[in-house]
């Protein structure tokens, strides 16, 4: 039974040692051992498209036109949002758009205003 630790990046069980280096054979991501415990804390930050990290409560624009799924509603280009709120999963911004109604955005189609 192995003790090393699970690939930070895709959880993978495979990882192995390469000098001071943890290495995983699926995806190919590299950390030292002294930086787990950081590179784990920093994986549960969100940035925007710009790579700017976001907190709860800042105000985002929208930087493309985005399909309501389900509805014939857009959100447009260049929207603000305000007050926004931090979730886990793929869709990892829970908002409310005037106009549309309560929405859950992805952090690559926003940027911080």
């Amino acid at each position: 039974m192995s003790t090393l630790p699970d690939c930070l990046h895709c959880n993978s069980e495979y990882t192995y040692e390469d000098g001071t280096q943890y290495v995983c054979p699926e995806c190919g991501h590299e950390w030292s051992r002294e930086s787990k415990q950081n590179e784990s804390e920093n994986t549960t930050q969100i940035k925007d498209s710009n790579g700017n990290p976001l907190q709860d409560g800042d105000t985002i624009t929208v930087v493309k036109d985005l399909k309501v799924k389900g509805s014939s509603l857009v959100v447009k280009v260049g929207t603000k949002v305000k007050n926004i709120r931090l979730v886990e999963g793929d869709h990892d911004i829970d908002c409310k758009i005037d106009g549309i109604g309560a929405m859950k955005l992805k952090s690559e189609f926003v940027k911080k205003a």
